[in-house]
């Protein structure tokens, strides 16, 4: 019996000996290296909330963005700033624009130099206040979201309109992008929307002299299409690493280059009753569906589609001033405009898109300048043909996206975005209470601008240098989206708790707001 025992333990000890060197050889292995997720943000220029066939179009045809949207997650209120630079730039660093201080479409501009006054000392003496200046480049000290993505193993490209800064310190090169396709100043190649672009390699960049790496293709190339081409490229080359692909497309924006063909297809079925009824605009969205669709169809070709994340989002709300008979821009000048007299010719003085039911446009604080389609795809991982009212936007891309490749938030690198992946993977809402956008310009010259906070469903505007009766702007946007009734007059305990947190925000983001202006000479009543 007890050599019995005996054998009984040596087998139980010598059990245990294997079970532990089993375990302490696994422990030395290295771990596998999980690969992370492919990513391509697609970026639509001044494409509106309802510009697409899945957000409310019955006049733009797009069936690869509603195809996509069917495997995606849909938001029905993400925003992004008014106009496209300080969008772009919240998109790269995860801030607000009141702290990166790109307010404006300055990005083709040349860049301030160091020590420069961002904020006037005077101004005419008919301007009440003084307004801020934008900055016109992306400081080369954010570490954008390019960067991060680099530093974790990523493949790097950047195609299209950049508009964050005109001298080559600020390209896409210099901020992450390996591989980048672009010319400056923006929005697009001196040749237009159709090659030849005429975009030199060397030189300085300046009016028609457009500088960067875009080369000719054949004549009559369209820009967009060949955005597609270098995209796919891309996408196709074979590498071991993940891949970001960064495309900003140039439609829809100026100088409206379109197809005729797709344009005269829309012009015959026009209703003239709509509201959405320009065909330029129809033609360009087509040939940016088109875009998208070839990027989409090279992902499932070569199998990468359970491993990529696809983002479609759009820089600004749409544009519903520019070439209508109100818009100075579009009245006659002293030298001919080719571009205009082309819109003419297509289009008479139909503004670019309708917003409807949302009010106003690109350029404004109201929902139809920074409400804005959005759309995340990752099969298996985001629920498909889902929608969400989540409050979203343009800051909150970066920090998302590295929590769902599962990359570290980069500790040199401030942010004011939340990461919502939590939304996106159905467990839980995003941690944030309430939602800011600051533009401190104004559609006409001298008006100062304004900031709003969005907490739930209300919204507060706050306009700078207006008197104390028009200063606020108070809507319920769940009973109220198209911003008609103004319930700051009835609400003032909301308009002050709402209006402390956009003090906290201009001060913690260290926002350079508009001023008095101590030379301005009110005009007395003409008699």
């Amino acid at each position: 019996m007890a050599s019995g025992r005996s054998v009984r333990m040596l087998l139980g000890v010598l059990a245990l000996f294997g079970a532990l060197s089993a375990r302490a050889t696994a422990a030395d292995q290295p771990a596998p290296r999980v690969r992370r997720p492919n990513v391509i943000l697609f970026l639509v220029d001044d494409m509106g909330w309802r510009d697409c066939g899945v957000y409310g179009s019955t006049f733009y045809e797009t069936p690869h963005i509603d195809a996509f949207a069917r495997k995606a997650m849909r938001f029905t209120d993400a925003y992004a700033q008014p106009l496209c630079s300080p969008t772009r730039a919240s998109l790269m660093t995860g801030k607000y624009s009141a702290r990166h201080g790109i307010t404006s479409a300055t990005g083709h501009q040349p860049p301030q130099p160091e020590g420069f006054q961002f904020l006037p000392e005077t101004a005419p003496p008919g301007q009440a206040m003084r307004t801020p200046v934008s900055k016109n480049y992306l400081e080369p000290s954010e570490y954008t979201l390019a960067e991060a993505l680099r530093d974790a193993g990523y493949r790097t490209a950047h195609i299209g309109k950049w508009h964050l800064g005109l001298t080559s310190p600020h390209w896409p090169e210099q901020q992450g992008f390996e591989i980048a396709f672009h010319c400056h100043p923006d929005p697009g190649p001196p040749g237009g929307y159709f090659s030849p672009y005429g975009v030199r390699r060397t030189g300085e960049p300046k009016g028609q002299l457009r500088v960067g790496t875009i080369t000719d293709g054949p004549d009559g190339e369209y820009i967009v299409d060949r955005q597609a081409e270098e995209a796919v490229k891309f996408i196709e080359t074979r590498s071991d690493k993940p891949f970001f692909l960064n495309l900003w497309c140039y439609g829809v924006h100026g100088p409206w280059g379109h197809k005729e063909a797709y344009t005269r297809e829309f012009q015959a079925r026009i209703d003239a009753n709509a509201r959405q009824k320009n065909p330029i605009m129809a033609s360009m969205m087509r040939s940016v569906d088109e875009c998208f669709g070839k990027i989409l169809a090279a992902v499932e070709k070569n199998g990468l589609a359970d491993d990529t994340i696809i983002v479609f989002n759009s820089d600004n709300g749409g544009n519903v001033h520019s070439n209508t008979a109100g818009d100075a821009e579009a009245r006659p000048r002293r030298a001919p405009n080719p571009a205009l007299a082309d819109w003419k010719k297509w289009a008479g003085n139909e503004a670019p898109t309708s917003n409807w039911p949302l009010r106003d446009g690109k350029g404004t604080l109201y929902e139809g300048g920074t409400r804005v389609p959005l759309m995340w795809s990752w099969p298996g991982r985001i629920a498909a043909g889902a929608t969400n009212a989540s409050v979203v936007g343009h800051i909150d891309l970066y920090p998302t996206l590295l929590e769902l490749a599962g990359i570290p938030r980069p500790k040199q690198q401030q942010m004011d975005g939340e990461s919502y992946a939590s939304v996106l993977r159905g467990t839980g809402p995003i941690a944030r209470d309430a939602f800011f956008n600051y533009f401190p310009h104004g559609r006409s010259p001298g008006r100062a601008g304004g900031v709003w906070v969005r907490r739930g469903d209300r919204k507060l505007i706050r306009w700078f240098g207006t008197p104390p009766e028009q200063r606020f702007e108070l809507y319920d946007l769940k009973a109220d989206l198209a911003e008609t009734t103004n319930l700051a007059a009835t609400s003032s305990e909301e308009v002050r708790q709402l209006d402390a947190l956009i003090d906290d925000f201009l001060k913690e983001t260290g926002a350079t707001s508009p001023r008095d202006n101590p030379a301005f000479e009110a005009q007395s009543p003409s008699r």
